[in-house]
């Protein structure tokens, strides 16, 4: 038996070729990681900044404790300064003397 070309055993199927699979180019895969890099040194340098002003807020805060300090002992000293029997002592060292009882009189603003 003749086979005819236009018969179905005489026809070929096409040969499919295995299609590869679509590949990404090394470029964008490099792109990403340096994207990824970049945020990623950013917040370091983020975090630096933000180091760097925390330790400025505590210098400045034992700055404040010292002043504190400083304006309590300030106070107690002008405290003590300031103290009755200090300035009687004072004031006998000088040659003064308290007043007598005969020697201190009284004004009455309302009289009777």
């Amino acid at each position: 038996m003749a086979v005819l070309p236009h018969t179905v055993e005489a026809v070929a199927a096409p040969v499919r070729k295995p299609r590869a699979a679509p590949r990404r180019g090394v470029a964008g895969g490099v792109i990403w990681i340096v994207c990824v890099a970049a945020l990623l040194a950013g917040v370091v340098a983020l975090n630096v900044a933000v180091l760097r002003l925390n330790m400025g807020v505590d210098r400045l805060d034992r700055q404040k404790t010292q002043l504190r300090f400083e304006n309590q002992a300030l106070a107690s000293e002008l405290s003590s300064a300031a103290a009755a029997a200090r300035i009687e002592n004072r004031a006998r060292a000088a040659g003064l003397v308290p007043a007598g009882p005969d020697a201190t009189s009284y004004v009455d603003l309302f009289p009777h």
